[in-house]
């Protein structure tokens, strides 16, 4: 149906109305189904007709169809082999905009990920982010796509759960303006020699927050750091200087919960 299509040409960016993305498992794509995912075609292991993929082909519209094959040959037909035997193709959701995300008073604790491009960690933020209790999930453009196959499996369908944007601050000026036109401080995760604890009162005293993480190798640019209203540090022990990304990011969230 899509033949050899890269993940960034179902995107689609031409026809939106026609950009797909991939979930993989049974239990992501329950996941998806439960949280409105719209399916276009599934493909999974003929094993599975009967098995995993039951309830899943019986949820399917009847205009949607289903293909099925050995496991060797639906892995040469797809180039890796099938994560738990499954594989759903879904329409693409149009994105939220910014005032949707943050226009909502009761949202208190957001996350931006900034320049984040690895998928695993990705999907690994946005895992803690929806158990965590943050409220949404901003991006910056140069960030992986959340709705990447990988980012979407190893969130464990969590990217349908929380509701995330590109930040795009377009009319707002910088990403620091944008937030703070809708009353939040930023929060800037980094080390610097006026970094504050994370478990300083002060921030569990501020109504809302963005919480602003960066890649492992460069961090956060400097002018994000300097625009901050905080700039924070995990406190680290026998001579660590620092905790992979998706890690900080839960140790954040659960600190900084309101």
């Amino acid at each position: 149906m899509f033949g050899y299509l890269t993940e960034a040409q179902l995107r689609s960016k031409a026809e939106p109305e026609k950009a797909v993305f991939i979930v993989e498992s049974p239990k992501v794509i329950r996941v998806a189904l439960d949280a409105g995912m719209q399916p276009v075609a599934l493909l999974c292991e003929r094993r599975h007709i009967e098995g995993d993929a039951r309830d899943i082909i019986a949820r399917l519209p009847d205009d949607v169809p289903f293909y099925t094959g050995d496991r060797d040959l639906l892995a040469s037909l797809t180039g890796y082999t099938l994560t738990r035997g499954v594989l759903c193709a879904m329409r693409r959701p149009q994105p939220c905009s910014l005032e949707e995300i943050l226009g909502q008073r009761e949202r208190s604790r957001i996350v931006v990920i900034n320049a984040v491009c690895d998928t695993t960690n990705i999907g690994a933020i946005f895992r803690s982010a929806a158990a965590l209790g943050i409220d949404a999930v901003l991006l910056t453009p140069d960030s992986c796509d959340p709705l990447n196959r990988r980012s979407v499996r190893v969130s464990m369908g969590s990217v349908f759960l929380v509701p995330w944007t590109w930040l795009s601050p377009s009319g707002w000026g910088s990403q620091e303006e944008a937030l703070h036109h809708f009353g939040f401080k930023t929060v800037a995760m980094a080390l610097t020699d006026n970094s504050i604890s994370i478990d300083d009162p002060v921030l569990k005293e501020e109504p809302r927050l963005a919480i602003i993480m960066g890649t492992e190798g460069d961090g956060l640019p400097h002018s994000t750091i300097a625009e901050a209203d905080f700039t924070v540090r995990i406190p680290m022990h026998h001579q660590v200087d620092s905790l992979n990304v998706a890690a900080a990011a839960a140790v954040a969230f659960w600190e900084l919960r309101k």
